[in-house]
């Protein structure tokens, strides 16, 4: 009886012991925490093609962040796969353009060619929308046409370079957590990458 009683208080003691220690890591490291929050995976893959396509890396981190939560099997109900969520139509234009021969459509569930080809893309995008982020961002969710025809809208944009509103929710909120993670990942890693 005195040795069950002595296990069960040493369970508790142990057990708030580590709970303590956990706190008071949490407490004096919070970065660590958010580090966890916000992984750096498939880092080779991020900055080599992020590099090769004059992208920020963090922009990359982010966009898969929210496109996919880093899930490289992640599959939208609109067809979108992989880490960065490319389309079928997008991906067979980048794989024809980047020279990726005998590409295949499950392709798109491999870390690097998904990488690859959406880093692509938002350089094409880039260059499109002359480097503004937020259009970018916005023609990478709500496709490139619509941003195009929203710019046109004196409705939504007042100069026809720059968006005052965006008209699809989705979209508009899509860019606002981009930007939000990208943001957070400078922050936490400006000097890792």
């Amino acid at each position: 009886m005195f040795l069950v009683v002595n296990i069960r208080k040493y369970k508790y003691f142990l057990l708030l012991t580590v709970t303590a220690a956990i706190v008071c890591f949490l407490l004096l490291y919070p970065h660590a925490l958010l580090r966890f929050a916000y992984p750096i995976k498939y880092k080779e893959h991020v900055v080599k093609y992020a590099e090769e396509n004059g992208i920020d890396p963090f922009m990359v981190l982010a966009i898969i962040k929210v496109e996919s939560n880093f899930k490289a099997n992640a599959q939208s109900h609109k067809g979108a796969k992989g880490l960065m969520q490319i389309t079928d139509q997008t991906a067979l234009w980048g794989a024809e353009q980047l020279e990726l021969h005998d590409f295949s459509i499950e392709q798109l569930f491999d870390p690097e060619i998904n990488i690859r080809i959406g880093c692509w893309y938002l350089n094409n995008l880039q260059k499109e929308f002359n480097g503004d982020i937020y259009l970018v961002l916005a023609a990478y969710n709500g496709g490139s046409g619509n941003v195009n025809r929203w710019l046109q809208d004196k409705s939504l944009s007042k100069s026809g370079k720059t968006l005052d509103k965006i008209p699809f929710k989705e979209t508009e909120l899509y860019v606002r957590k981009v930007l939000n993670e990208y943001n957070v990942y400078k922050k936490l890693y400006k000097s890792s990458i």
